[in-house]
């Protein structure tokens, strides 16, 4: 569910992140491996739909929020914006060519697991749309769509232990974006998949070392992330077992950001953010009557306040991305 405080005048904003950088080229930071001189292009060149907000995943979910916003907003001002940048994007030879590149030798392990699982998303928020030419952009995405899970399903059927860093690599956020991708769009095969997988990581866990947390330049919390995944796949009763023994205290306070200007650094006021979408989710499953939900909700909306307030446009080394996990955050995106 939405925040109620969630109007246009905030879609607005964070809109005009994502408009302001999707298809901005410069600076770049492309992970590419080079198999020849051929390879040696412009980003534009190498991936024609997903080449701005500095790298390819950040530009995947700056289009994720002009769809959700467009879908919420559909009669504001940005909206008719975000819908021609957005047709610019979502051509056949665009996404033919992101194909190719992601098939290309040398590149199993790209944009592994987080881009991925924010294109699935971008994928399931075209499915779920009403909107007509939503629709035809999922049906253009689809070959993408299809390569995506293709790659995932593979590597998750090899990978034997979770990765349970703070940032890009961590395997628990993005599998919880997966299974939400599968159950909107039907995919029960790769669904069915990726809820085993999260079984056979998680489940058994115990006594998650939260006061070890953040490392310096984390966006996501491994210990929050875990519960965010575990909620999805457990009944509320069987959930709040796990949680009593997972994570026994929860005691966090906002993270604050050093330095605006470091783009590392500035990973932290994601944080804030990430923590709070994945506490509300925590939330959701516990049962009416534990006694844990009244102050982990004071929490997430303490960790919310903390990450809206850190966003700054002016400063892109935050704003290409953060508007993503704003928009993910108050928009209840990750609560079904």
């Amino acid at each position: 569910m939405a925040d109620s405080e969630f109007d246009q005048v905030q879609a607005a904003r964070f809109a005009r992140l994502a408009l302001d950088c999707i298809h901005k080229e410069y600076p770049n930071k492309i992970a590419h491996s080079l198999n020849s001189d051929a390879d040696v292009k412009a980003p534009r060149e190498l991936t024609p739909a997903f080449y701005g907000c500095y790298d390819w995943h950040s530009s995947v979910h700056g289009h994720w929020l002009l769809v959700r916003l467009m879908g919420m907003f559909p009669q504001a001002p940005f909206a008719s914006g975000a819908r021609h940048a957005l047709a610019r994007s979502f051509t056949p030879a665009n996404i033919a060519q992101e194909v190719k590149y992601l098939n290309d030798a040398g590149r199993t392990s790209f944009e592994r697991p987080y881009g991925l699982a924010w294109l699935l998303q971008l994928a399931a928020e075209l499915k779920e749309s009403g909107d007509r030419e939503a629709r035809e952009w999922y049906a253009t995405l689809r070959p993408l769509e299809e390569a995506v899970t293709g790659r995932t399903s593979s590597w998750l059927r090899k990978l034997e232990h979770p990765v349970r860093a703070g940032e890009h690599s961590n395997t628990a956020f993005a599998i919880g974006l997966m299974l939400d991708y599968a159950r909107i769009t039907g995919n029960t095969e790769f669904g069915r998949l990726v809820e085993s997988r999260a079984r056979d990581y998680y489940l058994k866990d115990r006594n998650c070392p939260l006061g070890y947390e953040p490392s310096g330049e984390d966006f996501l919390s491994p210990c929050l992330a875990e519960a965010d995944v575990v909620r999805r796949i457990l009944p509320p009763g069987d959930f709040a077992q796990w949680l009593t023994a997972f994570l026994p205290r929860v005691d966090l306070e906002p993270t604050r950001v050093p330095d605006v200007t470091d783009g590392k650094l500035y990973h932290l006021a994601g944080l804030n953010l990430s923590r709070a979408w994945m506490l509300e989710g925590i939330v959701s499953k516990l049962p009416p009557g534990d006694a844990r939900r009244e102050p982990l909700t004071a929490l997430a909306a303490m960790l919310k306040q903390a990450g809206l307030d850190s966003i700054k446009s002016e400063h892109y080394e935050g704003g290409h991305w953060l508007g993503s996990f704003a928009v993910y955050l108050v928009s209840g995106r990750g609560l079904r």
